[in-house]
């Protein structure tokens, strides 16, 4: 997967990138099949945001985070997109029963 962490006023240390990085495997490790990552880090006043899309095989996933500190905000992003690649997985996966077992009852 492709990752590509921007900031707006905001120095991206490489603790940060550390962190942003170490919490997308949590969303990888469910859904394998991303192509590429974009966050965006932002500071306005005492606002930290926190977004980001993923571009998956099939649909582009997004989602934002606002908090008083950009780790807690971070935290909550991946929790929205954890939550969503799940629901996207579960939508791609087929729930109608016909596997090879079924198939292979049917042809006897």
């Amino acid at each position: 997967m492709n990752l590509n962490i921007s900031g707006h006023h905001v120095e991206l240390t490489d603790s940060l990138r550390e962190f942003v990085t170490q919490k997308l495997s949590r969303v990888e490790r469910h859904f394998d099949h991303l192509i590429d990552a974009e966050v965006i880090l932002t500071v306005e006043k005492i606002r930290h945001k926190a977004e980001a899309t993923l571009h998956a095989s099939g649909k582009n996933l997004h989602a934002e985070a606002v908090a008083d500190d950009m780790y807690v905000a971070i935290d909550q992003l991946i929790d929205k997109l954890d939550r969503q690649t799940r629901r996207f997985k579960e939508r791609v996966t087929n729930h109608h029963g016909k596997g090879p077992q079924r198939i292979a009852e049917m042809l006897q």
